[in-house]
């Protein structure tokens, strides 16, 4: 393995001046400069960014901080941090996946304080979190792929306001009027994620203006939770024709509940996915219509608002806010009382697009 010792001899150099030229701590001649760089050229030596950050205070590393919440880490999260990755490493960084729990800040605090990390991007923002609460007080460098209630800090968010109204729309246009939504658990409910907390508020405010008929309910990830929760719909609520969900591990199972009962898709009962990648939905049979989440973007304007901030150039506080955009499959159709006087199917698809 190639060190900066071998460098140094190839260039005829002394060790600190290799060091120098790599942290730019001490001024060297360019002639210097170049020779070095030709060193490590022929060596094919590559420095380590966390001996490079000795000498500047800096590793060039980001954190990425998932925490291991009980639906885990899927597709659809994965492009998040897929577009966080590559524009830490356009912009010269390194992005490492921290799982630090949300109400366990100890881990956190130690990960700020051992300068493994240059600055940290929080996913799986709560309303009140107990993580931005500790960067906040230690003046530590983060950014948020979503936000908190008191709007104090910078952040990138899904629009939800405006995702589930176009969701609602949609169905809306399709002629169903009476429609069902799965929320995530009631744990991630009362725990104030932002996502449950604000799909919650907007559903029951557009069905209250609207004039539609809608019912929600809460549901762990898992396909019997799925099925289970949309059978207790069906039975209370049997005039449903549609169902929006945010919970993509419990779709298996609401589409399982009806078939059961002797129902197509999307002839007698339409479905709609929230904020699931249609690389997600696409493995579903049928292909499941989706309201698909800016993921990679929002991973992108994520990281690149914290190395602006990091590096003394960015805005105060930006707040930017993109909702999910509709992609039809196969899983929605008219409503099976669909009247003449309503559009078909294939006319809101050419209108969306």
């Amino acid at each position: 393995m190639t060190t900066m010792l071998d460098v140094a001899k190839r260039a005829k150099v002394s060790l600190s001046t290799v060091s120098y030229a790599l942290n730019g701590t001490r001024p060297i001649s360019e002639k210097t400069r170049q020779r070095i760089s030709k060193a490590m050229k022929e060596l094919g030596y590559r420095p380590h960014p966390l001996a490079r950050g000795l000498a500047s205070k800096r590793s060039r590393i980001l954190a990425i901080l998932f925490p291991t919440i009980e639906r885990g880490l899927g597709i659809t999260e994965l492009e998040f941090v897929a577009g966080a990755a590559h524009a830490a490493s356009t912009n010269g960084y390194h992005l490492v996946v921290w799982s630090a729990e949300t109400n366990d800040p100890d881990e956190l605090r130690q990960l700020t304080k051992q300068g493994l990390v240059d600055g940290v991007i929080l996913m799986e923002v709560h309303i009140n979190d107990t993580r931005v609460n500790l960067l906040r007080e230690s003046g530590f460098p983060f950014s948020m792929i979503g936000r908190c209630d008191d709007d104090r800090d910078g952040y990138v968010d899904i629009d939800f306001n405006q995702t589930i109204r176009e969701a609602l729309e949609y169905l809306s246009r399709l002629g169903h009027t009476n429609i069902a939504f799965l929320n995530q658990s009631q744990a991630s409910y009362e725990s104030g994620y932002g996502p449950v907390v604000r799909t919650k508020a907007a559903f029951e405010e557009y069905i209250r203006l609207s004039g539609l008929k809608g019912v929600m309910r809460f549901c762990r990830p898992s396909p019997r939770d799925g099925y289970e929760a949309f059978n207790a719909f069906l039975q209370e609520y049997p005039d449903l024709t549609a169902v929006v969900s945010m919970n993509e591990r419990a779709i298996p199972g609401i589409m399982r509940a009806i078939t059961e009962r002797g129902l197509k898709i999307p002839d007698d009962f339409s479905l709609v996915a929230l904020v699931s990648s249609v690389r997600m939905t696409e493995m579903m049979v049928p292909k499941v219509t989706t309201m698909e989440p800016p993921s990679a973007e929002l991973g992108r304007l994520a990281t690149e608002l914290l190395i602006k901030h990091l590096e003394g150039n960015g805005d105060e506080n930006p707040r930017i806010l993109i909702p999910c955009r509709l992609v039809v499959g196969e899983s929605s159709g008219p409503c099976r009382r669909f009247s003449s006087n309503q559009v078909s199917k294939e006319e809101i698809i050419r209108e969306r697009f």
